[in-house]
């Protein structure tokens, strides 16, 4: 019985003695050789995990580097040095723009009309699937904090108004707050640029005054004013080409709405009316005295 016990241990260990040497020779011979580049990348990347990127973590954004898949510059947490460097171990020079920030396109909150008072879960997507959610305006901040939860660099928060902010020292550009927005109200800017368009419900005039106080009702006023040809309105909602914009202001000054940012003050708007109004009557003047000597006639 005893040597029969022994036996049976015996065999086991052989064969799993067996087995193992089959799975050490296996896993050489199916071995997945990995890139050192990668490692090197990755310790160079935020460590977030945040999938900004639009891969599964670092080590998926790394891996995609390497195989050419996304560029140096893929993670914007980890911030322009951290471009260079990883362009260095790809033997390529990064190209690094302008340090891009979030930005909430509304400015409604309080100003927008309600429906109904949501009371259930607090998150946006959640409300909007109750009856398409309970603002008014179907383009506006619903308040609840979705991109809050989704920021992991403490960046957003939801201001008096109701309406998230973004702390733009903080921010990373990472996006994910812009992909947990049900509404799709937030957008990357250029840091400097700070003349930004704070709607974007596309309902014509009437109809969005309707649902907001603050809305842009697609007046045209900004893109007359314009010197430089950066803003527009398309379907019916004013939007700045950051190409073209040298932040001179002039459009939010003479936006009716306040819709546009930094919004000027009513002394500020009164001041630029009285300039602009001086400014006509001496092109008038200037006109008039043309066209009296171009009627006078000529001297012998």
């Amino acid at each position: 019985m005893f040597g029969n016990v022994v036996a049976a241990v015996a065999v086991l260990g052989c064969l799993g003695a067996l087995f193992g040497a089959l799975l050490a020779v296996a896993s050489k011979i199916f071995e997945v050789k990995k890139d050192p580049r990668e490692e090197a990348i990755l310790s160079k990347l935020a460590g977030a995990n945040c999938g900004g990127c639009g891969y599964p973590g670092c080590a998926g954004c790394a891996a995609a580097i390497v195989a050419g898949n996304a560029p140096v510059t893929a993670c914007a947490p980890a911030g322009p040095d951290a471009a260079a460097a990883i362009a260095e171990i790809m033997g390529q020079t990064a190209t690094v723009g302008e340090r891009e920030v979030a930005f909430v396109r509304c400015n409604g909150g309080t100003a927008a009309a309600k429906r109904f008072e949501y009371v259930g879960v607090q998150d946006c997507t959640a409300a909007t699937k109750v009856a398409a959610g309970p603002l008014d305006c179907e383009w506006g901040c619903l308040g609840l904090g979705s991109c809050v939860k989704a920021c992991q660099f403490g960046a957003m928060s939801i201001g008096e108004n109701g309406v998230a902010v973004v702390d733009e020292d903080k921010c990373t550009d990472c996006m994910a707050c812009a992909a947990a927005c049900p509404r799709k109200l937030i957008v990357s800017v250029p840091v400097s640029k700070k003349v930004r368009v704070m709607c974007l419900n596309q309902e014509k005039g009437k109809g969005a005054m309707t649902v907001c106080k603050n809305s842009c009702i697609g007046c045209g006023l900004c893109e007359k004013e314009c010197k430089k040809d950066a803003i527009h309105v398309v379907n019916n909602i004013a939007s700045i080409d950051y190409s073209k914009c040298i932040n001179c202001k002039l459009c939010t000054k003479v936006c009716p709405r306040d819709a546009i940012t930094p919004i000027a003050t009513p002394e500020e708007k009164e001041k630029y009316k009285e300039i602009k109004k001086k400014a006509a009557e001496a092109k008038k003047k200037a006109a008039e005295v043309a066209a009296a000597k171009a009627a006078a006639p000529a001297k012998k």
